[in-house]
């Protein structure tokens, strides 16, 4: 899901079923905690302190509750973020960016039919959004975009969050 300031972005489609196992082992990897140094529940210092993030929306030390972010390897356009940080929770979404899969070989392209093979139980939310827990870690889950049976973008997000509905 592209990731707006302020705001999240809603797109939904059909799904059907078969990702690989051998490009499940290949690539960089969006879970089951995070991506790569960043992991969910991160404060904002911790998070920079990693050096793979660069804030994007004004200080982070400023009034809202959340600001946003980018991994420097995924840098976003003018108007969306990569990363939330909550000042309550800590880093609660990373986008995935492109290459970027989950640990079941779930990436940006990937099928429908892929993704439900991957993910036989998930359900698409009243945002039309594709939700699943994230395997391995129960204070997570994945919310995929799927648009003309294709994956366009995906997200890891904590359980807990102030930062968008």
């Amino acid at each position: 899901m592209k990731t707006m300031i302020g705001s999240v972005l809603v797109a939904g489609a059909v799904l059907a079923s078969g990702a690989t196992a051998a490009f499940a082992q290949t690539g960089p990897t969006l879970g089951p905690y995070g991506y790569g140094d960043v992991k969910l529940g991160m404060t904002a210092k911790q998070a920079k302190a990693t050096g793979a993030v660069v804030e994007k929306n004004g200080d982070s030390s400023g009034e809202g509750p959340c600001s946003g972010w980018d991994l420097k390897k995924f840098p976003t356009g003018k108007d969306y973020v990569g990363i939330y940080i909550s000042k309550k929770y800590g880093v609660v979404l990373i986008a995935a960016g492109k290459g970027v899969k989950t640990p079941e070989g779930i990436r940006i392209g990937s099928t429908g039919k892929q993704l439900k093979a991957a993910y036989p139980h998930i359900k698409k939310d009243v945002h039309g959004f594709y939700d699943i827990k994230v395997p391995g870690n129960k204070k997570a889950y994945y919310s995929f975009t799927v648009e003309h049976a294709k994956v366009t973008d995906f997200n890891i997000v904590a359980n807990n969050q102030d930062c968008f509905n």
